[in-house]
């Protein structure tokens, strides 16, 4: 294998499957990258067996055929080349020379036998839907903050996905909170299912999206894979080019009934302009601690008044006006809480239902999104 590539595309598709191999891996191929020359592209592929990662880029192809390289190690030599006409050269067994077009840099680094690689899984296209990069990435922004990280509640360890009731819907939680987000969708009975996306996925997902505008999504009773569609103009601005395929795991179980955690009728409702509230929580919660980790929202005679406090370091009060004539209420909240919802979302406007100091807070907004928060014990 041989061929020439500019160095900046070089670098920014290693960049792209980067992330999916672990600093531990349990086998020496999968701290690598399989890189495939073929026609005028190259293909750069990696996997943990979990996770798996492949995208394409335009190059020189003097010579087809592959190795795999250290991914880690080659992006960063890759990216302290001086110059941006890179070449590499495989064709002498199972290492690679890299030189620059200059001739002044040379590097040779051992590899392993493309025949090693683990090949990324394929599968039949039991579920499939096509839809808009933006949309899935704005969805999962909205709902992924509250996947939950603690590895002994394995199956809320990411982003639940249900394609049913002719809409997407996305739920996370982490037993404290509940996000949840829906968009209307052409679902037959044949094809409606669902699957719990791993938060690495989510992750990885989240990176990648954007990139393009076509998103397809195909899935089974054990795997996802998402097919990122590239820009047209993402050849000569990245180099990338036809499709990022990325294919993963489900995590295995039944997805708790969230249904039952959101409530039914709240007493109260205002209207919120959604910056300000953020910008107020975050300064009422620079005065809370460790121990003291809550703020309190105190409602009445139109006017929501953010506080907190710690005996460490002192007291703070926030007031917004608002359209509310109902009775005083006063409920605490995790501030953190409070904001990963404020900052996922793009509404100027977002709406708080409450009911009294025991019961959980409800963000919504005029689309189909909500959020649920349990209440902390007032002091």
């Amino acid at each position: 294998m041989k061929f020439k590539i500019h160095r900046d595309h070089f670098v920014n598709g290693l960049q792209q499957v980067l992330n999916v191999v672990g600093t531990r891996a349990t086998m020496p191929i999968l701290s690598n990258v399989l890189i495939q020359a073929e026609g005028d592209t190259l293909s750069l592929t990696t996997t943990n067996l979990d996770l798996g990662i492949r995208c394409k880029i335009k190059a020189e192809i003097e010579q087809p055929g592959g190795i795999t390289l250290p991914v880690r190690k080659l992006a960063t030599i890759v990216r302290a080349l001086p110059d941006t006409g890179v070449e590499l050269d495989a064709s002498s067994g199972n290492q690679a020379k890299i030189t620059c077009s200059s001739g002044g840099s040379e590097f040779r680094i051992m590899g392993i036998a493309q025949e090693e690689f683990p090949p990324l899984p394929s599968f039949a296209d039991q579920h499939v839907y096509n839809m808009q990069q933006g949309e899935i990435l704005g969805m999962l922004k909205s709902v992924s903050y509250a996947m939950s990280s603690d590895e002994n509640r394995y199956i809320l360890n990411g982003v639940y996905f249900v394609f049913g009731d002719q809409k997407l819907t996305l739920v996370a939680t982490d037993g404290r909170r509940l996000a949840l987000t829906g968009k209307e969708l052409e679902v037959t009975e044949d094809n409606a299912g669902s699957f719990i996306l791993p938060a690495k996925t989510v992750t990885e997902l989240e990176r990648l999206l954007g990139q393009g505008q076509e998103l397809k999504i195909t899935f089974t009773d054990r795997q996802v894979a998402f097919e990122i569609r590239m820009a047209a103009d993402s050849a000569d601005s990245s180099g990338l080019v036809d499709s990022i395929y990325l294919v993963s795991k489900i995590v295995e179980g039944n997805y708790p009934n969230y249904r039952q955690v959101i409530p039914k009728e709240t007493e109260s409702r205002i209207k919120i302009e959604r910056e300000l509230m953020a910008e107020c929580v975050q300064r009422a919660a620079l005065v809370t601690s460790d121990k003291n980790n809550s703020v309190k929202l105190k409602l009445g005679n139109n006017l929501l008044e953010i506080s907190g406090s710690s005996p460490e370091v002192g007291e703070s009060r926030e007031r917004m006006a608002i359209a509310y004539e109902g009775k005083e209420v006063q409920v605490a909240f995790n501030p953190h809480f409070l904001l990963d919802p404020l900052k996922a979302l793009n509404a100027d406007e977002i709406y708080f239902e409450f009911k009294d100091e025991l019961s959980p807070g409800v963000f919504k907004t005029l689309e189909d999104f909500l959020c649920v928060i349990m209440p902390l014990r007032l002091s």
